[in-house]
Parts: structure tokens; sequence; C-alpha cells
């Protein structure tokens, strides 16, 4: 080649180096000049309004509504915590924060105690579900909020605390005067050894303890039962922290396994996580259980299994959270969260949903086409697909419809009537045993009414819509007979309603009942006697043959 050739292909390389270099430096100055003329905007704005705007402005309101506003145009995860929501942020990552250990509502004028945590200063103190909080520390708080309820139920550990209460039933108000405590959520909610060598574990979130409660929960059953097989109940848990989850992957994969990985604007965003340790069950069977709000790590920990066809996954479509975020300091306390990655599972599918705009009510996945996903495989070899979340192996379906029973829930009367009710009686059957008796039965349809119990559907209220935009166009007269005809059929007959729907009334019933005496872990042991996932999951996990089949297993 000739000098001059040479001298010409470098000297063309320099060229395409530099034009890059212009285009990148122009791409960021741009960049630049925009953050610069938009915030010099927002000032000016800001600075207007305080020297003309009539009434006086609540400065740290209309910044975090601008703020508010300003993130929710991104994802629904991007958010700002300003520095009283600090302490949520460290329950959200521990589990842990200081106080009483119980769930408040709101019911009337007053915050309620809804479900006193079991072995925490309320329940040791002789707090109950239904006692209306009427003073904290000699503060009137009628007409408070619950975040405001909770902030002053909060504080440090040791600290004196003293409630008035009023309690149905008592004339007088009661005071109790304790000490708040730290308060650590267990992230396993409940254990328990099942039929054929089975063990069950709930995990309710992936705080910074999940691994280890998990790990301890499952040695126990294999020390004291010999359990082999295993079945997580990841419903309804939102999840949490990554490295919990890859850390209980660690316990059924061989170490080093890629169970997840995240890619993000910034290198620094970018992660491959890898199982740290040996396996300490390395041949137990597995079956994870999952529903529409199963999300983030635990779709994490289920889409792990599935591709890596370690287990069995059963139930619903998981809600579709494959976005990281992280948690950035701002000043003044406040923070940032903000979504930094997207996550990726050993088949290198994307567990976020296509579109996180466009949702079912609750926020999770709605039904996407197989036109618009893409097919991966696992490492057997079974067709999976991304498009947002984890399809289970098995996909179970909850048929109930919204009906009078769920009306009940939202009024809260099966609240109130159990609050009536443990006045009257000192205790019931263990939860394995329990059972509402007709007595009781038409106790509670006696109660609803006496309270007048009522209720609109939703197919009444577009009905009505419907009605006006009738009248609007000048239809109603015309088909007035139809809509007399229609609405007959469309109004509650409560009492048949009642009847018709009598299973479902009674099992929301017996939860709250047992729920007052055996607190939450009577009421999941309750719950899952009649548990329709956890059959199917029992089922799967005693025939070899079936389980083999699922997972592909040569």
């Amino acid at each position: 080649m000739s000098k001059m050739k040479l001298y010409s292909k470098r000297s063309l390389m320099v060229i395409c180096l530099l034009v890059i270099t212009l285009n990148v430096v122009k791409s960021e100055t741009s960049k630049t000049f925009s953050i610069s003329k938009n915030l010099t905007i927002f000032n000016s704005v800001l600075r207007e309004l305080d020297l003309y705007y009539v009434d006086t402005l609540n400065y740290d309101k209309l910044m975090k509504t601008a703020v508010d506003n300003m993130l929710a145009e991104l994802d629904p995860y991007t958010v700002f915590m300003p520095e009283e929501e600090t302490s949520d942020l460290k329950f959200m990552t521990t589990g842990e924060y200081a106080g009483i250990g119980s769930l408040i509502m709101k019911t009337g004028d007053y915050v309620t105690i809804s479900e006193p945590y079991e072995g925490m200063p309320a329940q040791k103190n002789d707090l109950r579900a239904g006692d209306e909080i009427l003073e904290i520390d000699g503060v009137d708080v009628k007409n408070f909020s619950v975040s405001k309820v909770s902030e002053m139920l909060k504080g440090q550990p040791n600290t004196e605390i003293k409630i008035k209460l009023q309690r149905y039933g008592e004339k007088k108000p009661l005071v109790k005067v304790f000490k708040r405590e730290k308060i650590q959520i267990n992230p396993v909610s409940y254990s328990k050894v099942l039929e054929n060598n089975i063990g069950y574990v709930m995990l309710s979130e992936f705080t910074d303890k999940s691994a280890d409660e998990l790990k301890l929960a499952v040695n126990e059953m294999v020390k004291q039962n010999q359990i082999t097989s295993l079945i997580i109940d990841l419903r309804n848990n939102g999840g949490g922290l990554i490295d919990e989850a890859v850390k209980i992957l660690g316990y059924f994969l061989p170490k080093g396994t890629e169970v997840v990985r995240t890619k993000g604007k910034n290198q620094q965003d970018e992660r491959v996580y890898k199982t740290p340790s040996n396996p300490i069950f390395p041949d137990m069977k597995l079956a994870v259980i999952t529903n529409r709000s199963s999300a983030s790590a635990s779709e994490i920990l289920a889409g792990a299994i599935q591709d890596l066809d370690r287990g069995v996954i059963i139930g619903e479509r998981t809600f579709g959270k494959g976005l990281v975020q992280n948690i950035r300091s701002i000043g003044y306390g406040g923070h940032l969260k903000v979504t930094t990655a997207k996550y990726y599972i050993p088949s290198g599918r994307c567990i976020q949903a296509l579109d996180y705009s466009h949702r079912n009510e609750d926020g999770s996945v709605g039904r996407v086409p197989d036109s618009l996903t893409s097919v991966f495989t696992t490492l057997n070899g079974r067709k999976v697909r991304d498009g947002g979340g984890i399809v289970p192996d098995r996909i179970t379906k909850d048929d109930r419809k919204l009906n009078i029973a769920y009306y009940i829930y939202s009024q809260n009367r099966y609240f109130d009537f159990a609050t009536r009710y443990c006045a009257t009686h000192a205790s019931i059957s263990k939860p394995s045993e329990f059972v509402l008796s007709d007595e009781d039965f038409n106790a509670f349809k006696d109660y609803l009414k006496e309270v007048n119990f009522n209720y609109t559907t939703q197919t009444e209220k577009y009905f009505q819509e419907l009605k006006d935009v009738a009248n609007f166009e000048g239809l109603d007269s015309i088909a007035k007979s139809e809509f007399e005809a229609l609405k007959l059929k469309i109004t509650p007959d409560i009492s048949k309603n009642i009847n018709d729907n009598k299973s479902e009334i009674e099992e929301l019933l017996s939860l709250e009942l047992i729920k007052r005496y055996y607190f939450q872990k009577g009421e999941i042991e309750y719950s899952l006697r009649s548990d329709k996932d956890l059959k199917a999951a029992i089922e799967i996990l005693k025939d070899k043959d079936v389980y083999a089949q699922l997972l592909n297993i040569k």
C-alpha cells in the first residue's frame, strides 16, 4: 500500500472521529441548554407567582405538586419522597419501624385499630380491632387523617405513649399507657408442613431478612419433618430487594448460576446477578404460587425458577414490573426513587409489561396478544414469552364475580359485626376446626337489616348514566317501558343476594372473626383450608410424572 493511500485512510478516520465527537458535543450542549432554559422558566413562574398572585402561596405544597406531575409523565415507580416519608423508606427496605405494631383505618370521625400484630405492643397491651383512638398523648385526634395518626403512634423505641380509646360495649373510654418498641415484620408470614412431606412457606415481602427467614423456616421443616418438596407462596408479594431474591434462588440452584441481569442507560446500572453460594436444598422439588399482585423481586424469583426449569409456577399471571429503582438523596431530607434499569431473567426475556400506562384497574398486566410478544426458551427447551409478567405453567383462575359479598366488605360490615361479636364471645374454635354456625350467619343477616345495609351496583351506575344520556337525546320516553323493566331486573334484592352468595359471605365473615382471636397466622391457616391454588400445587408435587412433564424433564 502506498504512503498516499495510507495517509488518505488515516485522514478519513480522523475526520469521521471528529464528526462523531462534534455531534456528541452538540447533543450534550443542546441537552444542557434545554435543561437550563426550562429551569429558568420554572424559577421565573414561581417568582412571578410569589410577587403577584392574589392569595398566599403554600410553597412546599406547590413544589410537591409540580414535581409529582412532572414524574407522572414517566413510569409509575419514579416518585418523589419528601422528608416526612423517610420512615416509610426504611420500612420498605428493612421491614422495621418503631411504634405500637398495629394497622389502623379511618371510620367516621376517628381512626380505628383495624389489626394489631400478635406479640407486639398494641396486642400485648390489649388494644383490640375496633377500638377508636380518641387521644394520643393528650391530643384529641378527632378528624385526624390516618397518616397523621400513624405519625403520632410512631416514635423512638422505649418512649412512652398514652392512648385513650373507645371500645364497643364500654361506657367509659379506656386509657392505655405503654412503651413503643422496635417493630420487625417477619417476611415469612406463615410456614407449615403439609401432606406427603411437602413444606409450605408464605413469603410476604423481600426485605433485608427475607432470605434468612425463609432458610430458617425451611431448615426447620427439613429437620423436624424431613420434607422433600416445598411450596413458596408469593401471592400479593409486591417485591423489594433484588439481592434477597438472588440469595433465595441460591438455596436451590448451583453456585454461580446467572438468575437476573439489569440493563440501563448508564454502565453502573448494568449488572449480572449470580447465585452466591452452594445450594442448601439442591434436590428439593419446588412449586411457586403467584397472582396478579406478585411483582418485582417476586417475578425475578418465579421467573428464574421457571426459566431454569427448577420448579413449577402455579396461579395467575404476575404483575409485570420489570423496572429497577434506586433511591437518590436530593437534599433537605427528600429522596427520589428513580427507575434506572430493566430486569432480564435467564431466558433473556424482560418481565416488564410492554406498556405500563395501560393496565388492569389494580395495575397488573392485561391480556397481551402473542403477536406483540417474543418467544424465548427455558433450559429444557420449553417456550416462554415476554410481554409482561410470568405466565404460570399451571394457570388457575378466580371465577368469583363482583357480588354482594364485596359490597358488604367495602362498607366494613364484616369488621363492625366482628367487633360486636367479640364483645359477647370470649373465644371461638381454632382455625383448623372453625365453622360458622347458622345461628351466627343469621345474626349477621339481622345486623345488616339493623344498619339498613344497601348498595348500588356498578351496573346501576352505568344504567343511570345511560338514562341521563337518553334523556339528553330525547329517547327516554320512547324506551320508557324497556328502561323500567331493566331497572327492575338490575336493582339488588338484598335478601335473595345474601342467600345466593352465602358461601362467599361466610368465608369473608369467618376470616374477620378468626383474625380477631388468632391474628394474622390464624387468618392464613383458615384461608388455606379451601385454597384452590394450594391444592393444585400439592397435587403436582405428589405426582412425579406430572411434575416432570410440566418441566420437560426427560
